[in-house]
């Protein structure tokens, strides 16, 4: 027997009935971004590495430890597959002049990739949805993302300020950043003592990423540090204020968080996350902000951009715990097939319902022929359909078949063939 080969670590096969939950999300998704006008873009998952280290930023945690990346052996390109999707969706921007005639509303769901220790909710390979709003640089748009999520939150079932809540904060501009940085550096080089080793190692690099560390032992330190905010200028400060008056008429709940930083080096004003308690570490369900400068650093002309980013394995974790419960596909009818003579007729009638739309499962002929009627019968009420359709010999023979409720929806009776297309109208319009 050859070696079985398994999946690589981290990297998850999704298998039904499972994967109708993702597909529900999925479902989701599709209809809220519909509904605000964004459009589908797919990219792909293999990307220029320098993409990723120019966009994110070479000291961030995920370009210096994170990254799938390789040198392709037949030209020497460094590549690495996607760890996160707003630089690639900037690269297709400005490679195709997405922003010539104006700003791009655009969504994405797939695959990411970081080298992590995998554990609950968080893998090797993941999977994202994401939100761009390109050439926008007014609140309105930051404002608008948020309250999309706003609404995915309510389409999955899931209460604001119990299940999940949101945290916002403003990194102002470059310069306001940089007068930050500066008295930052200096209250940290006073604490240099007690800072851990990550810490030493960002406090002339990326400084700023030390407020949003997980040590419990810095807590104080950080609590203390310079804030941000206290460095905004008039119209980063109004920008926030524009942010915070749409949710306020909205009554969407928030904290200010002045330690909210977000990991990647490309974001500027408005960021935000939507946390939740329900999941332990893993408590940010929902994260993005305003990146002004990210597609002049990739190469395109000047424009502001907004966006989010969730993960759909955390996503489907905090809907179960929530105790929201996705619905789980059945079929609409169950073909019993009696006599394997039947088929031709058989499968000729299940194509016309399944072309009106009804969901049928066909209970399969085994090498000896058909199943006993009592086995298929048992195997069409565990599948959960509302309806038996048994196709026997006599029934046949005068162009009828047999039509069984499974739900206690009535009696048994015969149905013309002819008449199948019909009672499949009238069993769509009750659904």
């Amino acid at each position: 027997m050859a070696e079985q080969i398994k999946a690589v670590k981290g990297m998850n096969d999704i298998l039904p009935p499972d994967s109708a939950r993702w597909e529900w999300l999925e479902d989701k998704v599709r209809a809220l971004m519909r509904r605000y006008g964004y459009q589908n873009i797919r990219t792909p998952i293999v990307e220029p590495t320098p993409l990723f280290v120019r966009g994110l930023g070479e000291v961030t945690d995920i370009v210096e430890k994170e990254m799938y990346s390789f040198v392709d052996s037949m030209n020497g390109d460094a590549l690495s597959l996607r760890p996160e999707n707003t630089a690639g969706v900037v690269r297709a921007t400005v490679e195709h002049s997405l922003l010539y005639e104006g700003g791009k509303r655009l969504f994405y769901i797939g695959p990411m990739f970081r080298h992590e220790r995998p554990q609950k909710g968080r893998y090797r390979q993941f999977h994202q949805v994401g939100a761009e709003a390109l050439g926008f640089a007014g609140p309105d748009v930051d404002a608008e993302l948020i309250l999309m999520c706003a609404s995915l939150w309510e389409d999955l079932g899931l209460k604001l300020g119990e299940d999940v809540r949101l945290e916002l904060n403003s990194l102002g501009q470059i310069e306001e950043r940089q007068a930050h940085r500066a008295a930052l550096i200096a209250y940290l080089e006073a604490h240099a003592d007690a800072l851990d080793e990550d810490a030493r190692r960002r406090l002339h690099s990326n400084p700023l990423r030390i407020l949003d560390t997980k040590n419990p032992a810095l807590q104080p330190i950080v609590e203390a540090a310079p804030k941000l905010l206290d460095f905004l200028g008039e119209a980063s400060l109004k920008h926030l204020e524009a942010v915070r008056a749409v949710l306020d008429a909205a009554g969407i709940a928030y904290r200010i968080n002045p330690r909210l930083v977000r990991g990647m080096d490309y974001y500027n004003l408005t960021v935000f996350e939507w946390v939740t308690e329900r999941l332990g570490s893993q408590g940010t369900v929902c994260g993005g902000g305003r990146y002004d400068t990210l597609i002049e650093q990739l190469g395109g002309k000047p424009a502001p951009a907004v966006g989010w980013g969730l993960g759909i394995e955390r996503l489907l974790l905090l809907v179960e715990e929530a105790g929201a419960r996705p619905p789980v596909p059945v079929p609409d009818v169950y073909a019993v097939v009696p006599d394997a003579a039947a088929l031709p007729q058989l499968m000729v009638t299940l194509q016309a319902l399944r072309a009106a739309g009804v969901s049928v499962l066909q209970h399969p002929l085994g090498k000896e022929g058909a199943a006993s009627m009592k086995s298929q019968f048992k195997k069409a009420d565990g599948s959960g359909a509302r309806y038996a359709l048994v196709f026997g010999a006599s029934e046949l023979a005068q162009g009828q078949v047999a039509l069984k409720p499974l739900r206690g929806e009535g009696e048994q009776r015969l149905l013309p063939l002819g008449e199948v297309a019909a009672w499949a109208g009238t069993l769509l319009g009750a659904a």
